[in-house]
Parts: structure tokens; sequence; C-alpha cells
């Protein structure tokens, strides 16, 4: 695929408004994955043959920034979006951790990125997609802009004590229930040693408290002290009553449909269709934009 200037641009505007989340532009710019030179020469508008394309759709991953034309979204401020900044924002300030398991497709990720935008020192990490311990510790330092080559124990290090100097750090993990068993030991392992200087969010759906309470159960080593370091509990949005949940879910999906359907669309058709599942409301609203 053929990175345009169009493109490039996108991407660029994505780069300055993640600026803000970093002490430095040196900072920044380990984070990006790029030099201090290159990130120079791109801060002052020079895009020409600075950076690959490979590193071009590397920055545009890690920003979340679509290569091909998407559609305009807005945040709904939805029960679960609500429910999950505050909580995010709780821990955040007062350096705390807590474990959120509820269901898929009611916001929980969209939330969390939208939270790590607008929220200096905040980090997301996509744990489906560092499963083992050392892709996730070097990647979470890659995201706090700490160089990841060297040895493992030295990036470890270099991670701890930068998060102990940190003004209030988060590191939000999604899709938890995927880690490696030992991930989950070096995770207790970095909490304990950045206690009240780091707070952390885990965040999966039911499979993540039933993993976490059956490996409790068989007394495997590191869980019962990694639940009393999030809390001894789990939050969720969702009701239990099925039928206050189904009501909950279209709620939901129709707070963001008719924020950002086209003005004549008939809200109550979109919400039936898709079941309260706002990955299929985006899915469906798509479709009406595109005249499908």
């Amino acid at each position: 695929m053929e990175l345009t200037n169009e493109i490039k641009q996108r991407i660029m505007e994505a780069i300055r408004a993640n600026r803000d989340n970093y002490p430095s532009d040196n900072k920044h710019a380990a984070a990006l994955g790029i030099s201090a030179s290159v990130y120079n020469a791109l801060k002052k508008g020079n895009i020409d043959r600075q950076v690959s394309d490979t590193n071009w759709i590397c920055i545009a991953r890690r920003l979340n920034v679509s290569l091909s034309e998407e559609m305009e979204w807005h945040a709904a401020e939805t029960p679960t979006y609500i429910f999950i900044s505050e909580q995010l924002a709780t821990c955040q300030e007062g350096g705390m951790s807590a474990i959120l398991c509820d269901m898929a497709n009611i916001g929980k990720t969209f939330t969390a990125r939208a939270y790590v935008k607008a929220h200096r020192n905040a980090i997301y990490v996509d744990c489906s997609q560092v499963k083992t311990k050392q892709r996730l510790i070097r990647f979470i330092a890659k995201e706090f802009g700490i160089s990841t080559n060297g040895r493992y124990v030295d990036v470890y290090d270099d991670l701890v004590f930068y998060l102990r100097t940190l003004d209030r750090p988060l590191i939000i993990l999604d899709e938890a229930g995927d880690l490696q068993y030992e991930a989950f030991l070096e995770l207790k392992a970095l909490w304990n040693a950045t206690e009240r200087c780091c707070a952390w969010y885990m965040m999966g759906a039911d499979g993540l408290k039933e993993k976490i309470n059956r490996s409790i159960e068989c007394k495997k080593v590191g869980y019962t002290e990694m639940l009393s370091r999030y809390g001894d509990k789990y939050s969720k949005v969702t009701p239990d009553d099925a039928k206050e949940r189904d009501t909950f879910l279209k709620a939901q999906a129709a707070m963001v449909a008719k924020l950002n359907a086209p003005a004549d669309t008939d809200i109550v058709k979109v919400v039936n269709r898709t079941g309260g599942s706002l990955r299929r409301v985006y899915t469906e609203i798509e479709k009406l934009k595109k005249g499908a």
C-alpha cells in the first residue's frame, strides 16, 4: 500500500496529539520508535524521506490511526464510558489498582483508548498481542519511551526506576486473560516494585474472572496475591438480571447510534438489528453512511 501525504498528515496529527502524554520530545520519539533527530525533523513539518513506510505503519498502528478513510466517530457518554472513565481517573489519581470483568462489545476498549489519549502518563496494553513476559514488559517500557534494546533484566530495571519517578503513571491491561502464566507472575513483581507509585487497571471479559478464580481454587502460585493487589474484587457495569441487561445494552446502543448515525436513521431498527453490541452498531452505521 502506498502511503500518500494525506495519510502521513493524519499520522502527524495523531503524533502531535499524543505528544502531551510525554514529558519530553526524546521520550516521545523513543515511544514512537524513531530517533530524536528524525522526530525533530517531523516536528518542523519535514515528512518526506524521514521515515520509512514500514515505520509510518508502525506509528499508525501504535496511535490507532487507520490507513484507509474512516468515518468520523463521536464518543457517546454511555454508562460504560462514564463508569470506566471514572474508575481509571480514580486509580490514576490515587495510585490504585482495579479489575473490570464484563461482557464483550460494551465499549471497554474504546473507553480505555479514549482515556489514554486524553491523560498524561497513561498507557494502553492489548495483552492479546503481547502474551509473553518478555514481549509484555518490553512493550510497556517502549510505551513509556524507555529503550528496549539490550538485556531483558536491564529493560525491566529501567522501567521500574522510571515508573517510580513518573508523575502518576497508569497502565491499562486489556484482554488480560490472554497473558501467559509467566507474564502474570511478572506483573505481580512489577506491581510490588512500583507499589503506591503506579496505578494499574486490568480489563477482560467474563473469562478473565473465571481464569483467576480457577487458578486460585487450584492454589496456583501468584493469583491470590495478584487479586489482592487489585482490590480483591471484580468491577462490573452490566446488570446481572437478563432482562435488565438487555435493556441496558439496547439503551447504550441507542445512545451511540443517535450520536453517530445519519439524521434520518431509524434508531430503534438499528438497535434491534445489533442486539446492543456496540461493534455491530458501528458496522450498521458504516453501512448506512456508505449507502449499503
